[in-house]
């Protein structure tokens, strides 16, 4: 049984490194690899094109500066750990707001500032945290939350999950690719 829940999720650590190592969770990928990667069933890629409209929207509010966490059971391979498909996944979006007007975009978009709302509309469990302001107590409790909640499953076992930039140059790649799966032929 441990074998199959340490082969389904992603490492906490590097395997074969050391437990010092800086080579582990978050692990840097690039927006294609996640995709590649994750579209695995009709339900994985249905929430990765909600995820690619989600990006869309934000950098359509002129939101490109920051990077994004992603996890949660969409991550894992939860059609053999959980005998289901994931029904979203989780992501938290760490944005540098400078030069934005925060009420602006919000306004203009209430849906990708509100949890519920997001996943409603994009299939995503969806958080913000802002970066550029001053590094303080509440700001390194804030990421403490999110990296210790997503190091573990609910049933303990460590895991790790990936970071991607949120700059826009990766999308129209990685749409492509998603769209390949889906049997979308773009040159049609």
């Amino acid at each position: 049984q441990s074998g199959i829940v340490v082969s389904s999720v992603i490492p906490a650590i590097r395997p074969g490194k050391p437990g010092f190592t800086a080579d582990r969770s978050p692990y840097i990928v690039d927006l294609s690899t996640v995709i590649e990667r994750f579209s695995t069933s009709q339900e994985r890629i249905a929430i990765l094109d909600g995820f690619l409209r989600y990006r869309k929207d934000l950098h359509e509010l002129g939101i490109t500066s920051g990077f994004q966490w992603l996890d949660g059971s969409f991550l894992e391979r939860v059609e053999l750990l959980e005998s289901r498909p994931p029904r979203d996944i989780d992501i938290v979006s760490f944005i540098d707001f400078s030069g934005i007007d925060q009420l602006s975009v919000f306004n203009q978009n209430p849906a990708l500032f509100d949890s519920q709302k997001a996943k409603e509309k994009y299939l995503v469990d969806a958080y913000i945290s802002t970066l550029g302001g001053e590094v303080n107590a509440k700001t390194i409790k804030n990421i403490s939350y999110w990296y210790s909640l997503w190091s573990h499953r609910r049933d303990g076992v460590w895991k790790g999950f990936v970071q991607i930039d949120l700059e826009s140059s990766q999308d129209a790649d990685a749409l492509a690719l998603l769209n390949s799966f889906k049997g979308i032929n773009d040159d049609s």
